[in-house]
């Protein structure tokens, strides 16, 4: 299995949103803003709002999804342990699809966890 690089893919991913926000300004400006407010801290931490996001991106499933926001769970004070919980309720709630981009998840996990080569604030 050829492992992904989540650091290189979050990169991909940030740029390509960039370049949405050239020819849809209004759009990915309206997206921005919607993605700020839902994952601001408010009766859930941030911190729940992004495992949440991720496990709805294991049970879609989508990998640039997944990559995003094990990065941003991290950063906003997920444990690992979270994640790892997280990604096996995503597996209850999606089956087989979910527990194939599960698999992505761990990958993103291992590679942005405090001690690999990227570290969550990339």
């Amino acid at each position: 299995m050829n492992t992904p690089d989540h650091a290189a893919r979050r990169t991909e991913l940030r740029a390509g949103y960039r370049a949405l926000a050239e020819v849809l300004p209004a759009h990915m400006k309206g997206f921005a803003e919607l993605h700020r407010a839902a994952v601001a801290d408010g009766a859930l931490p941030r911190s729940i709002k992004e495992l949440m996001a991720l496990a709805i991106g294991i049970c879609v499933p989508c990998s640039g999804c997944v990559t995003l926001h094990v990065h941003d769970a991290l950063r906003a004070g997920a444990s690992p342990e979270q994640v790892h919980e997280t990604i096996g309720l995503a597996v209850l709630m999606g089956g087989g699809p979910a527990a194939t981009t599960a698999v992505t998840a761990l990958e993103a996990l291992e590679q942005f966890s405090p001690g690999a080569s990227a570290a969550p604030n990339n």
